[in-house]
């Protein structure tokens, strides 16, 4: 493999490629079926497994090996988090797919369930004899429907082949899998809101400790993954932890699905080998549209760090990667802004968003986030001081690390990144008023 390192950055910038393995099925005929699934060896993992009563320690080895981690954003290695799981609990357990994508540019997913809904049950049930889960629900983001009814056909076709419920494939293993149609409610991606929301309460985070793995759903071991993580775990077992890992680089193993969209000539979801350059990337989605000049990135979704185009053009997309830039992979939402994009009106509508978004539960996310998005918005309006800037920076830092959940962060985050790289925007409409820029 061919190998440069980018002497100012300190980048490993490799060969890598599209590599379909959460999206597979994508380009076959009927795509979601149980007989599509199948006949690229669909549910022989699972079989394998349990017809050979394979030890769970094992299998969560070979995960750790493939380095695989949370694809919702966190970036957790799933290995480890599998590890939490209390196999000898005397007691119903459960398993959870964070299927509830509501952050702008996040679409992912839901391309899992419309054409691959089999390999993520297949990575449910090989999660559940993992974990001695008896239980799992497939938490569907609200405003999504049609992949709901999907999803919730696959679960039936997989009923009726004996592949959920009790004693699957005679073994004496017995799960039982639930779609739920959440409630729209961004907030319901963090999993301990997610679990109040399965629990039929209001969909706001809880304290923690406890974590999911010792008190989740009605106070039950519980684990949470993402869609992308779940569905990634049969391909693991059948061709091993260290084929998985091949697909990547050091520290972010295997590929991963970055939802490409903004100004770029073929928006979509793109399932890459983790260690792609960024150029590569942006090159499969078209490039920047209509011959326009790349002005910057939001790689991973607006809770993650603008990058200038002059900084990510060398970069490699990657957890490691994208730290050394200032931002990170997140939950692979890459939005594309071309020269024409005005920063100041691309960061009041984002603000507004998280304001929107907020659950209310914390003061400094309730009313910190209001305040930003005013003071944003004075900005824009042209009514706004020098001194609101630095107002703007003190409220984002006094937001950031003292929420319960990672929504305060995610508000503050877009703020701080956007000043940083782009504070004489934020200059012209204060001392100005509204620059001729959409």
């Amino acid at each position: 493999m061919n190998e440069i390192v980018d002497k100012n950055l300190n980048l490993e910038i490799t060969n890598k490629q599209l590599f379909n393995i959460c999206l597979r099925t994508k380009h076959l005929k009927n795509s979601n079926s149980l007989e599509t699934y199948k006949s690229i060896g669909g549910y022989e993992q699972i079989k394998k497994i349990l017809k050979n009563k394979l030890d769970p320690q094992q299998l969560i080895d070979e995960i750790k090996i493939s380095g695989l981690r949370g694809r919702g954003g966190a970036g957790f290695p799933t290995g480890i988090k599998w590890s939490f799981m209390p196999r000898d609990y005397d007691g119903i357990k459960y398993i959870v797919c964070n299927s509830d994508e509501g952050e702008p540019g996040t679409f992912k997913d839901r391309d899992i369930i419309r054409h691959n809904p089999h390999q993520l049950i297949e990575g449910m049930l090989i999660g559940a004899y993992i974990m001695n889960a008896q239980v799992g629900y497939n938490y569907i983001h609200g405003e999504i429907w049609e992949e709901y009814v999907s999803f919730e056909k696959a679960i039936e076709e997989a009923r009726k082949a004996g592949l959920l419920g009790k004693n699957i494939f005679g073994s004496g293993f017995n799960f039982e899998l639930h779609a739920f149609h959440g409630y729209g409610a961004y907030i319901c991606g963090e999993e301990t809101a997610l679990i109040e929301s399965i629990e039929g309460k209001k969909g706001q985070p809880r304290y923690k400790p406890p974590f999911p793995a010792t008190y989740g759903i009605y106070g039950k071991p519980t684990n949470v993954n993402n869609t992308e993580t779940y569905a990634s775990i049969p391909w693991i077992i059948e061709n091993g932890g260290q084929a998985f890992m091949a697909h990547g680089v050091k520290n972010s193993g295997g590929t991963k699905i970055f939802s490409v969209s903004g100004h770029v000539e073929k928006p979509g979801n793109y399932e890459i080998e983790l260690g792609m350059p960024f150029e590569q990337l942006l090159k499969e989605a078209g490039g920047v549209w209509k011959g326009r000049k790349l002005k910057a990135v939001i790689p991973g979704g607006p809770s993650t760090p603008v990058v200038p185009a002059d900084i990510i053009r060398n970069a490699t997309i990657d957890y490691d990667g994208l730290a050394k830039i200032g931002s990170s992979v997140g939950a692979g939402s890459m939005i594309v802004m071309d020269e024409t994009t005005c920063m100041v009106s691309a960061l009041k509508r984002l603000s507004y968003f998280f304001y929107e978004e907020s659950c209310g539960q914390c003061t400094p996310c309730r009313e910190g986030t209001g305040w930003v998005y005013r003071i944003i918005s004075r900005i824009y309006q042209g009514q706004a001081t020098l001194d609101d800037l630095d107002l703007l920076t003190d409220v984002s830092k006094k937001i950031s690390g003292r929420t319960i959940c990672a929504l305060g962060d995610a508000a503050a985050t877009p703020v701080l990144s956007f000043i940083k790289h782009f504070r004489d925007e934020f200059e012209v409409f204060i001392k100005n008023g509204k620059k001729l820029v959409n």
